[in-house]
């Protein structure tokens, strides 16, 4: 599992949460950060901030499409409009959340995409 928001205190408290829920959690400060780490290895699924300096949450998704990294996303915003979430979504997003975000709705949300990731592998 990978976490990636500018956010410090964002990113810690995500970090956590996830952890108690039993996945082993990578976090990253930034989308550059986060795509450089793919060369050592894939996360099972992808919490990701939309806006954030440098490279941004829709550009990490542009260049995971571009290069087929096959890993289900979950977008997470303080920003939310209806233009970010279609434009999320339209590049592959699994779900898509407001900030704050809600603990259990993001476990689910990860949940959810993990078990969808894992029935399109099977078809």
């Amino acid at each position: 599992m990978a976490v990636v928001d500018d956010d410090a205190d964002v990113r810690v408290a995500l970090m956590r949460l996830i952890s108690s829920a039993g996945f082993a959690t990578e976090t990253f400060a930034s989308g550059a950060e986060f795509m450089k780490s793919l060369s050592d290895s894939s996360p099972e699924c992808l919490v990701l901030d939309l806006h954030m300096p440098e490279v941004s949450g829709f550009e990490v998704q542009q260049l995971l499409h571009e290069r087929h990294v096959e890993m289900p996303v979950v977008i997470i915003t303080g920003r939310d409009t209806a233009e970010s979430r279609s434009r999320a979504l339209g590049l592959g997003a699994r779900a898509y959340l407001a900030k704050p975000v809600d603990g259990d709705s993001l476990l689910q949300a990860i949940s959810t995409a993990l078990c969808d990731q894992e029935a399109s592998r099977e078809r």
